[in-house]
């Protein structure tokens, strides 16, 4: 297992986001315990997921033993049990990052099995794949969601990431239900050729489900304002990082969701939210 510890990622001043919340990666198989913790608590019991896990209460599989795991601890609430980090506090958010260097040894990544990513992996640089976020529902904070922001920034920048790819989730598996999203994200935000991963054959669902050109219809059901305001959190904002979704969804049921392959060129990315992500403001 890769040293899950702060080495390779800046510390991270947390005092002007949240008071007693820090962001780094998990120290240890405690840590990362509460994190698969957390996430059994949210996918399963909060969602509805069905884990094939053999650990109880926790979402386990091959690749968390490889990964890097970043948390978020609260030091101002006791270890309940459940969630409790190594160094006291309780870890109350949690992303799952597995780069390119590492995945080439233990037999790749985890999107892989939903989406043909030849075309990212083609992509010259160090890679990084983004899964199994979530955040405690008592911390579901503007505070909390920077945190974790810019933690992943950190860790792209210690780790010189070129592009960042994953699976991003919308509730539910009725793509009737969900064909605006999907139209909204297929004809706003689809990446360019070189970059378009697309959903395996036996699994590929259609994103682009209103008619072809019915972009009024796309409007009237959900219009550029409220479409972004509909998606999850962390997609919506890599999307306004400049991000792209590739071709094509696929239905997860264990899951319960819907998944689109998230593309995000961070050696391309330019405006004030890239900026600001990558803590490169002017003067830092």
């Amino acid at each position: 297992m890769e040293q899950c510890s702060s080495i390779g990622m800046a510390q991270t001043d947390t005092s002007s986001l949240a008071a007693g919340l820090e962001v780094r990666l998990a120290a240890g198989a405690d840590e990362v315990d509460a994190a698969q913790a957390l996430r059994y608590r949210v996918f399963h019991e909060e969602l509805g997921a069905t884990l094939s896990g053999t650990v109880p209460g926790r979402d386990v599989d091959d690749f968390d033993a490889v990964c890097d795991h970043l948390v978020i601890l609260d030091h101002d609430a006791a270890p309940d049990g459940r969630g409790g980090g190594r160094g006291g506090g309780r870890v109350v958010g949690t992303y799952r990052l597995l780069r390119r260097s590492v995945a080439d040894r233990h037999g790749g990544f985890y999107s892989a099995a939903e989406f043909d990513i030849a075309p990212l992996l083609a992509r010259p640089g160090e890679v990084l794949e983004l899964g199994r976020s979530c955040i405690d529902p008592g911390y579901r904070t503007r505070a909390a969601m920077q945190l974790l922001w810019r933690g992943i920034s950190a860790y792209i920048l210690a780790h010189d990431v070129s592009l960042m790819f994953g699976c991003a989730s919308l509730p539910g598996t009725d793509v009737e239900a969900l064909a605006p999203a999907l139209s909204y994200l297929h004809q706003h935000h689809l990446a360019p050729p070189a970059l378009r991963a697309r959903a395996l054959p036996h699994r590929h669902v259609a994103m682009d489900r209103l008619p072809a050109g019915s972009l009024g219809a796309v409007a009237d059901r959900m219009d550029g304002r409220a479409a972004v305001a509909g998606l999850p959190p962390l997609l919506k904002g890599y999307l306004r990082l400049g991000g792209f979704v590739g071709d094509g969804a696929v239905i997860d049921h264990d899951f319960n969701t819907t998944d689109v392959c998230l593309i995000v060129p961070v050696d391309e990315l330019t405006g004030k939210y890239a900026r600001h992500f990558l803590n490169r403001l002017p003067g830092a």
